[in-house]
Order: C-alpha cells, then structure tokens, then sequence
C-alpha cells in the first residue's frame, strides 16, 4: 500500500503528481535505472517526442521484467535538455501514468550522457 501527501501548508502539486509518497513496509520496491530514447537497435531518434516514447515503453519493460506495472510507480525523476519540451514530456508522464500521482521531479539539464540524447527518466516502483 502506498499513500500520497499533499498537505494544505505547501502549495497543490500540479496534476500529475504528488509532494509525497508513502511506500508501507514489506512492499517489494525496484530502482529502475534512468532511461532514454534508445531503441532496443541502438537507433536513437531526432525527437524529443520519439524519445520519450521510447523511454516509457523502456521503463514499462524494466518493470514488467521485475513483475512490476506502471501504475505501481512511486517516484520519477526526470531531465530534459529543453524546456522547450515540458509540454511533450507532461503529455507522456499522463498518459502513461494517468492517476497515479507519483513524487515527481523534473529538470532542465545542459547535457546527458550522448549529445543525440534529449531525455532521461528514472522511476521508483512499489507493489
């Protein structure tokens, strides 16, 4: 069981996520490492759109490989090249997530790994 914390003294988180998020003791959890749009192929696409796509259907695999779901997803962690792309990236964290309301951050970075890399998400899961 998780719970979600939103108190009344800290201004309301924007829809898709939470302040806080409670995992309860003996939940199994998994760590999954920060993800970007790279295709099984090693083919990196252009777009920052294509690439997030990537990254969530990377992340759904991770899980899915630990018995894990994308709604059991308790923390998310991610880094943009361009805010410029916040949009996309909030459009993608909803429709994969929907309401689920996870602790979230993002971040506005100078560079990632590779200079084709647009886009890096990193989740905590618990169930």
């Amino acid at each position: 069981m998780t719970s979600r914390f939103n108190p009344s003294g800290v201004a309301a988180p924007a829809p898709h996520y939470s302040h806080g998020v409670g995992v309860a003791a003996g939940l199994r959890t998994i760590h999954v490492s920060g993800q970007v749009g790279m295709s099984p192929s090693g083919a990196i696409p252009a777009s920052v759109e294509d690439q997030l796509d990537i990254v969530w259907q990377n992340i759904e695999a991770v899980l899915a490989e630990g018995g894990f779901k994308l709604t059991d997803i308790v923390s998310v962690r991610g880094y943009l090249l361009d805010a410029a792309a916040v949009p996309a990236y909030r459009t993608r964290f909803k429709a994969r997530l929907g309401d689920t309301r996870p602790a979230s951050t993002l971040v506005v970075v100078k560079a990632l790994v590779s200079p084709q890399l647009l886009a890096e998400i990193e989740v905590v899961a618990a169930a």
